[in-house]
């Protein structure tokens, strides 16, 4: 070993003595903290500051992104020092529903799989789960009808969204294609895949492609079948000890799939902020301008504009809207003030971190 090499690891060492010291500190401070405050121990606007500020210091090597989950990963330990965290997702293990659970909480939660994002809102309704991750929309096929039409019965609110990157992977018990007659996924997986699975495995088109529940479970049957192929996340080529026979296989590689965080609490500004409102109109010629007037008016963006059939009657939709800035921003509490008075119907969703 060479005297300059020796140096550098000894500097390493030197370093990892450091950190180990000032990571306790970090924890033992937070411990302290969970002892003096109230509530819950998850604070979703003080967390995206934290990491806002670190992404902003940060020079380098480490990416932005490297070093939003390193210390999200240190956060998630110290928050479990303060309070033991539930976190409800849609199942089962190896869902991309996991995977943006442990992307915003850490891995030092206790992950809670879900049959359905029905059970999901119960979970956390009732107490069971302290939080719960529900998929809202996609980049490629668009809303998640079900989510949004809980988000109008619950009492509970949006803490917080993750934005995801999709990368599809189909897998198999062996890489041998020629004896797949069948491939598993949920609905949306093969259609962001549509292209590539016609161009790649056209003998497999129509009745050989087989819903899932979820593209997790979708891995599980094909770890039943040597015969079958499942279209799913790598984590859950893990999960059920499947080999991966083509990766990245969604049609638009910018495939992305936005979550909601939900919970029971009300959350304060962190600075850059999103509210979630859903409303409907009342049925005459210009209701729909005469209420998104007010965002325009007072300076208010809109990021996102979704209807929705309202199951209350024929021809009838409630719009799920996305603004920037929290409900207690001057502009968007004026901008609410007069859309309490034009809409029909009114509910907001939350203010939260945006992604």
């Amino acid at each position: 070993m060479t005297d300059k090499l020796k140096q550098t690891r000894d500097q390493i060492d030197t370093i990892d003595s450091e950190l180990l010291k000032l990571v306790s500190a970090r924890a033992d401070l937070a411990r302290q903290i969970g002892q003096l405050k109230k509530g819950m121990a998850y604070r979703p606007e003080r967390e995206a500051q934290v990491l806002a500020r670190l992404c902003k210091a940060n020079s380098g090597p480490l990416a932005d992104e490297q070093v939003a989950r390193l210390f999200t990963e240190i956060m998630s330990l110290c928050r479990a020092l303060e309070q033991p965290l539930t976190v409800a997702y849609l199942g089962p293990r190896g869902t991309f529903s996991e995977e943006a659970a442990l992307k915003r909480f850490g891995s030092m939660v206790t992950a809670l799989a879900c049959d359905s994002i029905d059970d999901v809102f119960r979970k956390v309704e009732s107490g069971a789960a302290g939080y719960g991750v529900v998929p809202v929309e996609n980049s490629t096929e668009g809303a998640v009808g079900r989510t949004l039409d809980l988000l109008l019965q619950t009492p509970l609110r949006v803490c917080g969204e993750v934005q995801l990157p999709v990368h599809q992977f189909l897998l198999a018990l062996h890489n041998d294609l020629a004896h797949i007659n069948k491939i598993y996924s949920h609905p949306q997986s093969f259609a962001q895949c549509h292209e590539w699975l016609n161009a790649n495995l056209p003998h497999l088109s129509g009745v050989a492609r087989v819903n899932a529940a979820s593209n997790a479970d979708a891995a599980r049957l094909a770890a039943e079948d040597k015969n079958a192929a499942a279209v799913a996340g790598k984590k859950a080529a893990e999960v059920f000890g499947l080999s991966i026979c083509a990766e990245n296989i969604e049609d638009d590689p910018k495939n992305t799939t936005r979550f909601l965080v939900i919970g029971a609490q009300d959350i304060a500004i962190s600075g850059k902020d999103k509210t979630s409102l859903a409303m409907s109109v009342k049925n005459r010629p210009g209701a729909i301008y005469e209420l998104l007037a007010p965002l325009a008016q007072h300076g208010v963006s809109m990021s996102r504009l979704e209807s929705r059939p309202s199951r209350t009657g024929l021809w009838e939709y409630v719009f799920f809207v996305d603004i920037e800035g929290h409900q207690q921003d001057e502009r968007v509490a004026k901008a609410l003030t007069e859309l309490h008075e034009k809409a029909a119907f009114l509910k907001i969703l939350g203010s939260y971190p945006a992604a």
